[in-house]
């Protein structure tokens, strides 16, 4: 989701809840604790260079339970970054205090902003050598297929 998405979505909502993808609510009484831009540098193992840029937001289980955050409120703080930081229109990464501070893709269902979970992979597969995955093939089946061919009469030899 990108920043111009959110602030569509929050434009119209009455309150702000996240989700994670299982179904787990984020307490309603966290804090957006940071609203940045995150540049990522890098090169992969196939040599290139590459750039990553996106809009990160920081939920926090504050033990705060006298406030929440208003859809407003977090758009005055989408603005402020916006016009502190120079922040563009980019993809929005959610950190979130797991076992870890896990990062997520946010994604919305109608109702809740959802952290979607994200997955590592080669950006490289072509320089790398990494066999495409292989047919997964019940022998059972395998077996029930061959047999009916190659009976007499089956037509197999």
């Amino acid at each position: 989701m990108k920043l111009s998405e959110i602030k569509n979505y929050l434009n119209n909502a009455e309150s702000v809840n996240f989700e994670l993808e299982n179904g787990a609510k984020v307490p309603e009484h966290f804090h957006v604790t940071e609203v940045g831009v995150i540049t990522k540098h890098f090169i992969d193992c196939g040599g290139v260079i590459r750039n990553e840029k996106v809009a990160n937001f920081q939920l926090w289980d504050a033990n705060d339970f006298d406030h929440r955050l208003k859809p407003q409120k977090l758009l005055n703080i989408i603005a402020l970054s916006e016009k502190a930081l120079g922040m563009e229109d980019l993809e929005i990464e959610v950190e979130y205090q797991a076992e870890t501070i896990g990062k997520y893709d946010l994604g919305f269902n109608g109702t809740d902003f959802v952290l979607k979970n994200k997955q590592t992979a080669c950006l490289a597969q072509d320089s790398c050598s990494i066999p495409a995955d292989k047919l997964k093939v019940n022998i059972s089946q395998v077996a029930a297929s061959t047999n009916a061919c190659c009976t007499p009469g089956g037509g197999c030899c």
